[in-house]
């Protein structure tokens, strides 16, 4: 009843919680509730990693399906959020490592225009640059290393601080930093003709969009 109780207000319930519940009894709507926490996240990070998204789907599943039969593992103390990304990491890693094509991924952003950012004002011509700008930075993000992108998508597209990037991926946070600085030198570095080739008000644009994904 314990359970019936907390589920009458799900916000109230921490991952932490929800995963004690499900540890200890195998209770199966604590487990729905993550899912439903955390299925998105989940899947739009397995998307970026891999740049395929009915792969992104399969791995998501299979994060969870991990999840649930590791759950006895889950340590108390342990944070939620840190464990899942951890293994929804390693699952994109392996999945590189097996198909070997991590030198080739295109990897697929998130980066449809929001409500309030729709470029319905602008035009075909600018919507089309625009297009191609964002091919060439997913193109140039796709190119980096493994363990570069891990935390480029870590920090820029799920907002995690670089104390929990070391965490989920369980290196030094100065290792973190250090993948990042080479990961926004290398971008420079790939992004280098598009500033060149650009107008000048298109440059100021792609720059602006190159910062925002690696400051």
């Amino acid at each position: 009843m314990k359970w019936l109780a907390r589920l009458i207000a799900p916000g109230s319930i921490s991952d932490e919680q929800a995963m004690e519940d499900g540890r200890a009894d195998g209770n199966s709507a604590a487990f729905a509730l993550l899912v439903s926490r955390w299925e998105m996240p989940i899947r739009r990070l397995c998307m970026r990693m891999t740049g395929d998204a009915h792969r992104a789907e399969d791995l998501a599943q299979e994060t969870f399906a991990r999840v649930f039969a590791r759950r006895s593992s889950f340590e108390n103390g342990r944070k939620f959020s840190t464990w899942v990304w951890r293994i929804a990491i390693n699952l994109c890693l392996e999945e590189g490592r097996r198909r070997r094509l991590a030198e080739k991924f295109q990897l697929q952003i998130a980066a449809a225009p929001t409500a309030d950012q729709s470029g319905r004002d602008s035009t075909p011509h600018q919507q089309a640059s625009e297009g191609e700008r964002a091919g060439m930075v997913q193109q140039a993000l796709a190119a980096l290393p493994e363990t570069q992108r891990a935390v480029v998508v870590l920090r820029e597209f799920q907002g995690l601080k670089f104390r929990e990037i070391a965490q989920v991926l369980e290196i030094p946070e100065g290792t973190a930093k250090s993948r990042m600085a080479d990961a926004l030198v290398e971008l420079g570095r790939m992004l280098a003709p598009l500033r060149d080739e650009c107008d000048e008000p298109a440059a100021r644009a792609a720059e602006s969009d190159t910062q925002r994904i690696v400051i």
